[in-house]
């Protein structure tokens, strides 16, 4: 079933939530963790974040130098077939742009079509710690590009443009966007015409960037329901844990905090303090959402599980 019939089928508003591969040397004990924190909420999907590889220097024995290419965290590929066997809640991998060729992108297909996997997430991907060497020639540039290969897979055709039998299974996807503008546009209403686009070509809904500030929300499906895209449009919601990221997401994620929030985390002396602050709004602000009748809520859960277990437990 897709993410999109999951969230229309169900009569209350949905949850679900995303994580990130463990860190390499860790197991998938560590994923499982977050995972049984939070499956008594009855998560319709899960999200698996995918992160590229990154070029560092490391120093020799013998002083040097030596250019390597290293990759923190495990694809999410073999992650969401574990998680989907395990606990038989549809798992949602991220397939990103950045830093894959448009081959890597292909095989990625291949497996997951092999392991029963047809619900992604398609994004462009963070492009800052990108080096040279993985700006392949053969790329997605941007989100719309890495869309039209995974229609035309769909379709029976490889990236090299030669056909094969189409998969019996299409996948089925959700799109990201932005209430207060990605980084890139120059404009909301320039957001929204590629979102349109997005939406055209396929995208069956969209999940946001996190914010704090509901009315952003709420003015942005206005606004693109104005301009005639239908598809569910599920609120991204990160608990706020510790007292920097008062500082540290408006200038990494471009998401706002609002003043009655600031005020609250500028009186917090310890991030345990920030941490009861951040449910505190987290509750607020699910309940609000809930109330104008959003199909699904949908959870950051960096650092943040124990938080967003205490919200859910607060709203469902």
């Amino acid at each position: 079933m897709t993410v999109a019939d999951l969230i229309n089928k169900n009569k209350k508003t949905a949850f679900s939530f995303e994580i990130l591969p463990p860190l390499k040397g860790n197991d998938i004990e560590k994923v499982y963790s977050i995972i049984d924190r939070l499956i008594e909420f009855d998560p319709k999907y899960i999200n698996i974040t995918t992160h590229h590889s990154e070029y560092i220097d490391q120093q020799m024995p013998d002083g040097s130098l030596q250019r390597a290419n290293i990759r923190k965290r495990p694809g999410s590929v073999a992650i969401a077939a574990s998680i989907q066997y395990k606990y038989g809640v549809t798992a949602v991998p991220h397939i990103i742009c950045k830093g894959f060729s448009r081959e890597e992108t292909e095989y990625a297909l291949i497996d997951l079509n092999f392991l029963h996997v047809h619900n992604l997430l398609l994004l462009q991907g963070d492009t800052k710690r990108l080096s040279p060497e993985q700006i392949y020639p053969n790329r997605n540039e941007y989100a719309t590009d890495l869309q039209a290969q995974v229609n035309d897979f769909n379709q029976g055709v490889w990236q090299d443009g030669s056909r094969f039998e189409k998969n019996a299974t299409p996948f089925s996807y959700g799109m990201a966007c932005y209430p207060e503008v990605h980084e890139d546009a120059p404009s909301m209403e320039s957001d929204i015409h590629y979102m349109k686009k997005k939406a055209e070509a396929g995208a069956e809904y969209f999940v946001t960037q996190m914010f704090f500030d509901n009315e952003k929300y709420f003015s942005f499906v206005d606004k693109c329901r104005k301009e005639g895209i239908t598809q569910p449009i599920i609120p991204g919601v990160k608990p706020i844990v510790l007292m920097n990221q008062l500082e540290v997401l408006p200038r990494i994620f471009r998401s706002s905090i609002p003043d009655e929030l600031a005020a609250e985390l500028r009186k917090c002396k310890t991030d345990d303090e920030a941490k009861i602050v951040g449910v505190e709004w987290g509750i607020k602000q699910c309940k609000e959402l809930i109330a104008h009748g959003v199909p699904s809520l949908h959870f950051y859960s960096l650092m943040a599980t124990d938080s967003v277990a205490k919200i859910a437990s607060a709203i469902y």
